[in-house]
């Protein structure tokens, strides 16, 4: 399996493409693909017959998979655009941390 420096629930910005500059939460991660769903980035529009689902039917908006490598986590901390760094903590449980600042990604 792939990996990827996103996780599920991280506020990540888009830094190339359409949507470049945007910032939103990843709502999935799919590692096969390199690809991640992110909150209100990469819209597209569908048009939905009436069914059991979807009973009004109509236009639908959704967000479709977008490449990890366009993503980069927001620091909670300095609140930028940040790579992602593996350390070790006393305890013995490896956490991503900010390359610029060093604080911890992981909730």
């Amino acid at each position: 399996m792939e990996k990827v420096h996103v996780k599920k629930g991280d506020l990540v910005v888009v830094i190339s493409g359409k949507d470049k500059g945007k910032r939103g939460k990843v709502i999935r991660v799919i590692p096969s693909e390199k690809k991640a769903i992110v909150e209100g980035v990469n819209m597209a529009t569908k048009h939905k017959k009436p069914s059991a689902k979807v009973p009004q039917g109509g236009i639908i908006h959704q967000e479709l998979p977008i490449y990890t490598s366009k993503l980069l986590p927001v620091c909670s901390k300095c609140q930028s655009p940040t790579r992602v760094g593996h350390s070790v903590l006393a305890d013995g449980s490896k956490v991503r941390v900010c390359k610029k600042c060093g604080e911890v990604l992981d909730k």
